[in-house]
């Protein structure tokens, strides 16, 4: 259990950072880099999970503690994997919308000037 108690913690710890990196990174328009900053709440929040799954594993001795600890150390693992998965499935979405959004916009050799044929999501 101290193993896996240990290996929580540093990934908690290399998540943070993984995170806390991308928020002090300038806002680009570079496509994947706007997806890793936009996912940065994320992380943050995968490495909570991690560091309380950890902290658990670690404050766990007995043997009756030991068998809900690693439940615990479980369900927070999973949690963090779901989390960091499904932000980053939405993050991309959101992002390759506005992108879209963007070049629609800007380019008006795809459609000229009939909107109502158009199929691009500009907002207008």
């Amino acid at each position: 259990m101290l193993v896996a108690a240990i290996l929580c913690l540093c990934a908690a710890v290399a998540t943070a950072a993984s995170g806390i990196w991308s928020l002090r990174r300038r806002p680009s328009t570079d496509f994947v880099q706007q997806v890793l900053r936009a996912l940065a709440p994320t992380q943050l929040a995968a490495a909570a999970m991690l560091a309380v799954g950890g902290a658990v594993a670690l404050a766990a001795r007995e043997s009756t503690q030991s068998q809900l600890a690693a439940v615990i150390l479980g369900v927070c693992v999973l949690g963090a994997i779901g989390t960091v998965a499904a932000g980053c499935w939405q993050n991309a979405k959101v992002v390759t919308l506005q992108n879209a959004r963007q070049a629609a916009a800007k380019s008006t050799g795809g459609c000229g000037s009939a909107c109502g044929s158009c199929t691009l999501t500009c907002g207008s």
